[in-house]
C-alpha cells in the first residue's frame, strides 16, 4: 500500500469513527427531550425537518442539470424517507422513552438477524454454519440485554418499539441493495429527509402521531440547558454531520470496513448516555450487547466468505451512505442469500 492509499484509509477510519460517535449521541439527546415533555413524534419531526432544511439546498445544487435522474428516484427516496428515516427513528425514540438508549440501540441492531430469518423462509435455503451460529449468539445476547435470566421487569411495549425499529432498519438494508448508483448518497439522504419530514407531518395532521413539545430547560450533562441545545445537537451533529461522515468513510474505506466500524456506535451510545444523562446499562446487559454485536459480526463474516462471483468489487459506488452493495438488487440478494452491510440510519 502506497503512502496516499494509507493516508486515505487512515482518514477513512477517522471519519467512520466520527460517524459512529455522532450517531451514538442521538439516543441520549433525544432522551433528554423526552424526559422534559417532548413526544417521540416531536423529537423525530424536529430532527428530520431541520436536517432536511440544511441538506436540501446542497443536494439540489449537486443535481443541477440532472432533474430527470432525480425524478426517476422519487419512489426510492419516498420509501427510504418514510420507512428507513421517519418510522425507524419514531420507533427507536419510542423505545428510548421506555428504556436505556443503548439497550434500544442493541435491539435495533438485531435487524441483520431478522433478514437472515426472512431470507431463509423466502428462499428455503439454509444459511451458512457461521450465520446460524451468529444468530444463536445474538439471540442469547438479546435474552441478556432484556435481563430475562434475573427475573427483572421488562417493559414489553419498549421491546416492541425496539423490534419495530429493527424491522424498519431491515427494510432500509433491502432498499440500499436496490439503490446502487441511482443517486449520489448525499442527495438520497437529503431526499429521504424531505419525504421523512412529510411523513411525520401527515401522520401528525391526521391525528395518528401525537406531537407536543416544551420550550424550557432540559437536563443534560448534569445541569440544565436550553431545549435548543439537544435539538440542534440531534439535528446538526447526530443527523447531518453523522450522515456526511458516514458517506466519506464509505468512500475511503470501502463499505465493508466502514460498516464493521459502525458497530462501535453501541459503545459510543453507552458512553454518551453515561456522560449526558447518567443512564448506563447493567453488567448483564453489557454482556448481552457484546453478544449481539458478536453475532452480527459472525453473520457478516459468513457473508464476506461467499464465493467471489456472487459479489461485486468493493468500490464505494454512489449509493446510500456507507452501504455495502455486494448485491446489485433484491433479486440477486434473494438468490445468493447475501445481506447488504449497512450503517445504521438513525
Amino acid at each position: 500500500m502506497n503512502g496516499s492509499a494509507a493516508n486515505r484509509s487512515a482518514s477513512g477510519l477517522v471519519f467512520a469513527l466520527l460517524s459512529a460517535a455522532t450517531f451514538g449521541i442521538s439516543g441520549p439527546l433525544g432522551k433528554s427531550l423526552l424526559e422534559s415533555g417532548w413526544t417521540p413524534g416531536a423529537v423525530v419531526g424536529a430532527r428530520i425537518t431541520l436536517a432536511a432544511l440544511v441538506m436540501v439546498a446542497p443536494a439540489l445544487w449537486m443535481m443541477r442539470g440532472q432533474w430527470g435522474r432525480l425524478r426517476a428516484a422519487v419512489g426510492l427516496m419516498a420509501a427510504y424517507g418514510a420507512v428507513a428515516i421517519a418510522l425507524c427513528q419514531f420507533f427507536y425514540f419510542n423505545a428510548v422513552a421506555r428504556m436505556s438508549p443503548p439497550v434500544a440501540l442493541m435491539l435495533e441492531y438485531l435487524a441483520p438477524i431478522m433478514i437472515v430469518g426472512w431470507l431463509w423462509l423466502r428462499t428455503r435455503r439454509r444459511p451458512g454454519a457461521l450465520t446460524v451460529a451468529g444468530t444463536a449468539v445474538a439471540m442469547l445476547g438479546l435474552v441478556l440485554v432484556l435481563d430475562l435470566l434475573t427475573g427483572a421487569t421488562v417493559d414489553p411495549i419498549g421491546v416492541l418499539w425496539g423490534a419495530a425499529a429493527a424491522v424498519c432498519l431491515a427494510v432500509y438494508f433491502v432498499l440500499t441493495a436496490r439503490s446502487d448508483g441511482v443517486l449520489p448518497p448525499f442527495v438520497t439522504v437529503a431526499g429521504g429527509m424531505v419525504f421523512g419530514a412529510a411523513t411525520i407531518g401527515v401522520l401528525a395532521v391526521v391525528g395518528l402521531l401525537p406531537v407536543s413539545a416544551t420550550f424550557g430547560s432540559v437536563e443534560l450533562m448534569g445541569g440544565e440547558v436550553s431545549w435548543l441545545v439537544p435539538v440542534l445537537g440531534i439535528t446538526l451533529i447526530a443527523a447531518v454531520a453523522a450522515y456526511v461522515f458516514g458517506i466519506v468513510a464509505g468512500q475511503r474505506l470501502g463499505s465493508k470496513v466502514a460498516s464493521f466500524v459502525s458497530l462501535t456506535e453501541v459503545l459510543f451510545s453507552v458512553v454518551a448516555s453515561w456522560l449526558m444523562i447518567g443512564d448506563v446499562p447493567g453488567p448483564v446487559q453489557f454482556l448481552g450487547g457484546g453478544l449481539i454485536v458478536a453475532g452480527v459480526i459472525m453473520v457478516r463474516m459468513d457473508e464476506l466468505r461467499a464465493p467471489a462471483e456472487q459479489s461485486v468489487p468493493d468500490t464505494a459506488p454512489e449509493a446510500l451512505p456507507a452501504a455495502d452493495l455486494e448485491v446489485r438488487g433484491l433479486g440477486s440478494e434473494l438468490t445468493t442469500g447475501a445481506l447488504p452491510i449497512v450503517e445504521r440510519p438513525a
